[in-house]
């Protein structure tokens, strides 16, 4: 019955006791968009050991997430958007710096810096703009 279900059975490791303080309108949006972001970092190996730097692709809702992970984790980040709009935006919630990735002169200073990309974008798009901001053996997912 999915979202209209009135109950569900699951495995207690999947299940988390939500505050009764947290609005629960607020509480499955930030749930959805945590793990997205969170289960990338986790399966490449970016939640322990040494500071590292997360590119994160979009910042949108689940862009804004990433960078508050990426950073909670003590990375740094590089916020990548078509827009330089969103620079402000992205460094106050935690991005150490912004890329404008139409900008061919914003990506090559920049080339190399990203161990892990995160792209949250939803529509077709060119990876190959993106490729050059990797690290040596750095991933795109």
């Amino acid at each position: 019955m999915g979202g209209y279900s009135g109950s569900q059975v699951t495995h207690e490791k999947f299940v988390i006791k939500i505050p009764n303080t947290m609005d629960m309108a607020k509480a499955s949006p930030i749930l959805c968009a945590g793990i997205t972001m969170y289960d990338p970092l986790r399966y490449w190996g970016f939640i322990e050991g040494k500071q590292r730097t997360v590119g994160i692709i979009g910042i949108g809702g689940l862009g804004t997430m990433g960078i508050k992970i990426a950073k909670a984790l003590g990375h740094n980040v590089v916020a990548i958007s078509t827009s330089a709009s969103k620079e402000t935006m992205a460094i106050q919630k935690g991005a150490t710096s912004f890329v404008v990735s139409t900008d061919p002169t914003s990506i090559a200073s920049n080339a190399g810096k990203c161990d892990i990309i995160l792209n949250t974008v939803s529509v077709n798009h060119d990876l190959n703009v993106y490729l050059p901001l990797l690290a040596k053996n750095g991933v795109l997912v």
